[in-house]
C-alpha cells in the first residue's frame, strides 16, 4: 500500500479493512510523506498510525523498495492517495522516487497497480496522465468523482468505499465498473 500524500481518515479505514480481511499490508510512503509536517498533520502521526494498523515497518527509501519485483513481494500495489504528480511521472515513465520505483519495480512482475486519484487538477492539467494509465496494461483505478465542483472545480477524489473491491478486479485484472 503506497501512501504519496497524506490521505487521512479515508485511507486508514481502507487499510484497517484490508487488514482485517486478513491480507497483509506492507505500507510505503513516499520520501515526502514520511518526512514532512503539513496542514493534514505530522508525519510521525501518520507513521505511527500507520505501523499500529499493519504491524509493520514502513518502506520509505528508493533502496527499502526496489526490491519489491524481483523478490515477488507483492501482489498487487495499491497507491493511493495518488497525486497528479505521481501519476504524471508513472504516466511518462519518470522513476525518481520512492513511489515511482515502487510500480515500476512491481510491474517487473507484470501485477496489478491499483491507482485511488487524489488531485487538484484531474479535470485539467493531470487529465491526460489519467488518461494514458487508463489506458495502460496493469493500471487499474478505484472509481473517482469530482471533489468539490464548486470551490474545487478541476479537482478529483478517489472513493474509498470501493477500494477493496475494485482491488478484487484487479486481482483478476478487470476494472470495476463504474469508474466515474
Amino acid at each position: 500500500f503506497l501512501i504519496c500524500t497524506y490521505g487521512g481518515k479515508p485511507v486508514f479505514d481502507s487499510i484497517k479493512k484490508i487488514v482485517k480481511e486478513k491480507a497483509k499490508v506492507i505500507p510505503i510512503m513516499s520520501e515526502h510523506s514520511y518526512t514532512m509536517d503539513t496542514k493534514f498533520g505530522n508525519a510521525i502521526d501518520f507513521i505511527n498510525e500507520i505501523e499500529d494498523i499493519t504491524n509493520e515497518k514502513i518502506l520509505h527509501t528508493i533502496q527499502d523498495v526496489e526490491p519489491l519485483g524481483p523478490k515477488d513481494r507483492l501482489d498487487i500495489l495499491v497507491v493511493a492517495p495518488a497525486s497528479g504528480n505521481t501519476m504524471a511521472k508513472l504516466a511518462n515513465d519518470i522513476i525518481d522516487g520512492t513511489a515511482t520505483m515502487a510500480v515500476k519495480s512491481h510491474l517487473r512482475r507484470e501485477r496489478p497497480v491499483v491507482i485511488g486519484i487524489s488531485t487538484n487538477n484531474g479535470l485539467s492539467g493531470a487529465g491526460e496522465n489519467i488518461g494514458k494509465l487508463l489506458n495502460r496494461k496493469h493500471f487499474y483505478f478505484v472509481p473517482f468523482r469530482q471533489d468539490n465542483p464548486i470551490t474545487k472545480p478541476r479537482s478529483l477524489v478517489f472513493e474509498p468505499t470501493y477500494l477493496s473491491k475494485t482491488i478484487e478486479y484487479a486481482l483478476d485484472n478487470e476494472q470495476i465498473q463504474p469508474i466515474i
